[in-house]
This record gives C-alpha cells, sequence and structure tokens, in this order.
C-alpha cells in the first residue's frame, strides 16, 4: 500500500515516526562526557599520561575495569536483524532504529547506558565468535530480534563463554512479563495455573520461553498444547527440531478448535487474527486470553470481549488495559543483575522479577502513573493484571528482587550494596 493509498491517520503517524528519528538529529541516542575535560590538566588526566594510571591498575586486577572505566553501567544491544518485530529478516542494518530505541529504553527506565551494536555474519557461529570476541566492553548483554532457533543456540553458547550476563530479551523478558501478568490473571479468576489446560499459538522464540517459564512457575508440561504453522505439535510429528519436541504433546488432536475447547488460557505469540470470536466460545468458563502479536494481535479485544464477557484479556498494545510490554523488566534485571556484577542472569533472577512485577499490580497505583497512564483510577482486576510502564516504583521492586536473587544463587560477585534500592 502506498501512502497515497493509506488512511491518513496511518500516512500522518507513519511521517512523525520518522522524523522524531531525523530531527533535531538523527537517531535516538548520543555520548556524553561523565569527567571535566576543559583544561590542559583535564587532557592530561583524562588521557596521556593519566590514563596510564587505571591502564596498569587495571592489567594487575581485571576486575579494577569496574573502578576506572564505565563497564559496570554500560550494556550491548546486539541483533543480526533476523527478526526485526514483527517485519521479519530485514538485516542488521534495519535493526539499528530498534537497537537504539532499546538503548533509550535501558538509559530512561534504568539509568542504564547503552550501545547498538548490529552484526553482519555468515554463519551463526560467526555471529557467536565475534559477540564473545567483544564482551569485555561490557557489563551486560542483551541479545535482541535474532530468529528462532538459531537464537537457542546463540544464547547458550554466550553464556557459557561469556562470564557477564548474556540475556535474549525476546525470550526472557517476554516469558516474565507474560508470567507475571497470567499468574495474576488466573488468581482474579479463581484458577491455578497448576490445573490450568493451556493453548499456545506460536512455537518461536518467545513462545517456548514463555512456556519454559510458565512451566517453573508450576504450570504442567502436559497441560500445554503449542502450535506452529503447521497445527498443533504432537509426538507423532517428524519435522519438529528439538526446541519443539520439547512441547510435543501426546495427543490425536490436531487443530486450535480441538485443543482450545474447555482451555482454561490462550498466549498468543504468533500473528494477527488468527483466532474467532468463535474459538473463544470454546474456551472453559473464565478463560485468559494473552493475545501479543503486534502491532495486531491474534484477535481484537473488542471482538474477544463481545464473545465472552467473562474473560481477562491482555495485548501487546498500549492502547489496550493489560499490555504486555518486555520494559516492564529488561532495564531492570540488567539493573539489578549488573549492581551485583553477577555473571548471569539464572532461573531464580527471572522467577524474582515475575515475583516483584506481579506483586506491585496489587499495590495503590500513585496519581502520577494514573496521570500518565490517562485514567482516573487503576485497581488490581480484570483490567489491571500488570503494572503501567510509567510506574517509578518497578525499578527499585524489580531491580532489588533481581540483585537478591543473584546473591542469595551465588552469581553475584559483590555485595549487596548497603541501602539499596530502598524505599
Amino acid at each position: 500500500m502506498s501512502d497515497a493509498t493509506k488512511p491518513a491517520a496511518q500516512t500522518d503517524f507513519r511521517q512523525q515516526a520518522l522524523d522524531y528519528h531525523e530531527f533535531p538529529v538523527p537517531g535516538k541516542i548520543s555520548i556524553e562526557l561523565t569527567k571535566p575535560a576543559e583544561s590542559v590538566k583535564h587532557l592530561a588526566l583524562a588521557y596521556s599520561p593519566g590514563v596510564a594510571e587505571p591502564v596498569r591498575a587495571i592489567a594487575e586486577n581485571p576486575e579494577d575495569a569496574y573502578r576506572y572505566t564505565a563497564k559496570g553501567n554500560l550494556v550491548a544491544v546486539i541483533s543480526n536483524g533476523t527478526a526485526i518485530l514483527g517485519l521479519g529478516n530485514l538485516g542488521p542494518l534495519a535493526s539499528k532504529p530498534v537497537m537504539e530505541g532499546k538503548a533509550l529504553l535501558f538509559k530512561r527506565f534504568a539509568g542504564l547506558d547503552s550501545i547498538d551494536i548490529e552484526v553482519t555474519h555468515r554463519t551463526t557461529q560467526d555471529f557467536i565468535n565475534t559477540v564473545a570476541s567483544i564482551a569485555g566492553t561490557f557489563g551486560g548483554i542483551n541479545l535482541e530480534d535474532i530468529k528462532a532457533p538459531e537464537c537457542f543456540e546463540i544464547e547458550k553458547a554466550l553464556i557459557e563463554r561469556c562470564d557477564i550476563p548474556v540475556f535474549h530479551d525476546d525470550q526472557h523478558g517476554t516469558a516474565i512479563v507474560t508470567a507475571a501478568g497470567l499468574l495474576n490473571a488466573l488468581e482474579v479468576q479463581g484458577k491455578q495455573l497448576a490445573s490450568a489446560q493451556i493453548v499456545c499459538m506460536g512455537a518461536g522464540a518467545a513462545a517456548i520461553a514463555c512456556m519454559e517459564l510458565l512451566i517453573k512457575c508450576g504450570a504442567q508440561r502436559e497441560h500445554i498444547y503449542m502450535l506452529d504453522s503447521k497445527g498443533v505439535i504432537h509426538t507423532r510429528r517428524s519435522d519438529l527440531n528439538e526446541y519443539k519436541e520439547l512441547f510435543a504433546n501426546n495427543t490425536d488432536k490436531r487443530t486450535l478448535q480441538e485443543v482450545i475447547a474447555n482451555a482454561d488460557v490462550f498466549v498468543g505469540v504468533s500473528g494477527a487474527n488468527l483466532i474467532t470470536a468463535e474459538d473463544l466460545k470454546l474456551m472453559a468458563p473464565k478463560p485468559v486470553v494473552f493475545a501479543c502479536s503486534n502491532p495486531d494481535p491474534e484477535i481484537k479485544p473488542e471482538i474477544a470481549l463481545a464473545a465472552r464477557d467473562d474473560l481477562i484479556m491482555a495485548t501487546g498494545r498500549s492502547d489496550y488495559p493489560n499490555q504486555v510490554n518486555n520494559v516492564l523488566c529488561f532495564p531492570f534485571i540488567f539493573r539489578g543483575a549488573l549492581d551485583v556484577r553477577a555473571s548471569a542472569i539464572n532461573d531464580e533472577m527471572k522467577l524474582a522479577a515475575v515475583e516483584a512485577i506481579r506483586q506491585l499490580a496489587k499495590e495503590p497505583v500513585p496519581a502520577a502513573v494514573l496521570a500518565s497512564a490517562g485514567v482516573a483510577s487503576l485497581e488490581f482486576g480484570a483490567q489491571y493484571i500488570i503494572p503501567k510502564p510509567m510506574d517509578p516504583r518497578l525499578c527499585q521492586r524489580v531491580a532489588r528482587a533481581v540483585a537478591d536473587a543473584a546473591v542469595a544463587s551465588g552469581v553475584a560477585r559483590i555485595e549487596m550494596p548497603t541501602n539499596y534500592m530502598q524505599d
């Protein structure tokens, strides 16, 4: 569709987005100085000869890099552009606006400096080697927009090779926020995760990570029905990779309609308009529907709520209640991990983030958050199961929970700072 045939509002928004990225200067991030550089003395300290002193100190003790450089507050956002948002494989350079956007979010929400790195490579091993070779520059690595199944191999290899946190946000950030919201939704509906029948439409990185984390939260693997583009993933299929095989259900059911019948939960991380009102009518009483495909969900909330007035609905969009948004967790997970110099982001830290996010949604909402959300009130319930992204308490609560879990699980390399993230 050309601009001439698009609706005016859509065309206007496109131009607004392009202008936002171009003016007053191109891009969304820049470098700022943290030390004075106004005199000959300053330059002598900043570069030659003064810079030799921290060089010698770091050569003797590599941990001193955290004292004398920006390493401890610096995150790399790295992509190869093979799975950009919902746009697909458009290449490394095309991913740069997204990676800059991620850097903006790190700074805005958690005060973390971030550099975006777009990698052109021939093989998966080339990508792994490139990232591993530069990892020492950073305090943590956020992998982004890398297609499945390569993303699983890449993250696993980099976790093994790097001694800093490596986190694929498309997998784990999505999973953490989904788990937090879903646990709260089931609580509101009076249901238990352990007994819930779950349908997951989609079998990529986000879907698999979401289901694996739900299992760690108490879901039963045999209660999960996952679908890919060929239908239900079951044990008699011979076309499954090792990651899909983990969710091969021993069932005779083959279609969405068969598995969604009497299901308690639907999680969509697939594509737009893939389920219907008639499908929702097959679900159990008081269902939970997370239709998280962006920008267009698997079913529009208006259609879903017209079909089922007893459901709780979440999407990935900010213009509907209950937005499943990764910004609720990834900046704060890195904040907590870097502040105790964690060597990794482990399951204990992820589960701590889930609990911190879900509990915050049960507390009274400050007036400033209501104003930023454009609503008069918010109260834990069907229309409010996940905190709003602009809630300033998220950094404090999630970072503290993650740091505590890092210390308790043995991956922290320094003690918790005194009065860290206290009220």
